[in-house]
């Protein structure tokens, strides 16, 4: 038990070690506000669409590796979706997107189930006690629908189903598909704000982006799949103690 103790002590340190290296790297080399900068996202912009030209399957490799990493390191989910529509455009993005972050996700599951399961037992057990009843009726169906109306802020959603115990192979399905009607929409998203940013040496003002087709369908997808996400949450999370029951997520 002592040993048990020690090497998830270990790997905590390790995990805190690995992230504040990794976030003093890259706020030594950009700033808050160079990264947010029009001119930095567009001259970035240039330098993925040449390398998506000279190689695509590296830049692939490297951005599912990026997302991995990103997942395992508590990073939430919009930045990813965003920037794979932005590189890869909306169906080849949304594909990437959702396989990158489920392989992120199944792994981040796996390692909380063996190092973090006490803590995400006292922390959340009581919280969450009214969707057990839940999962044991189906828990494909269950997981599906959980990853498609969320609530959850993504990195807790993650490791959450900790307390299910849901078995792995039901992890990795259900998140592709409970998550990819809202990772599409995101992806869109960042791929029409490629498009703009390409024909625009300015960023336009926000009248003039909120009425491009590549903008606006979008947001009214993503309002559609919210009220999808209402019905299917009182259909699904009736009765018998809604109290915890997730809300739609924002990825």
């Amino acid at each position: 038990m002592k040993k048990d103790k020690k090497i998830k002590l270990f790997l905590s340190i390790f995990y805190i070690l690995i992230l504040s290296i990794f976030l003093w790297v890259f706020f030594s080399h950009f700033t808050i506000e160079e990264i947010t900068s029009y001119d930095f996202i567009k001259n970035n912009r240039n330098y993925l669409a040449s390398l998506k030209e000279q190689n695509l399957f590296l830049l692939i490799l490297l951005f599912f590796l990026a997302t991995i990493i990103w997942v395992l390191m508590l990073g939430f989910g919009l930045p990813i979706v965003l920037t794979s529509g932005f590189i890869f455009g909306s169906w080849v993005g949304s594909l990437i997107a959702v396989f990158s972050l489920t392989v992120g996700a199944t792994l981040l599951y796996f390692f909380a189930n063996f190092f973090l399961k006490n803590f995400i037992e006292q922390k959340f057990s009581k919280k969450f006690s009214s969707l057990s009843s839940k999962i044991r009726k189906n828990e494909f169906l269950f997981f599906v629908i959980y990853r498609f109306i969320g609530g959850i802020p993504f990195q807790i959603q993650n490791i959450l189903p900790v307390l299910f115990k849901v078995k792995l192979k039901n992890y990795f399905f259900g998140s592709i598909i409970g998550m990819f009607p809202q990772i599409f929409i995101w992806v869109s998203l960042g791929s029409g704000l490629e498009k703009i940013i390409d024909q625009n040496m300015k960023f336009p003002n926000f009248l003039d982006l909120i009425v491009k087709k590549d903008i606006y369908l979008p947001i009214i997808g993503f309002i559609i799949l919210i009220l999808i996400g209402f019905i299917v949450k009182k259909s699904f999370f009736t009765n018998d103690g809604n109290h915890g029951a997730p809300t739609k997520n924002r990825t």
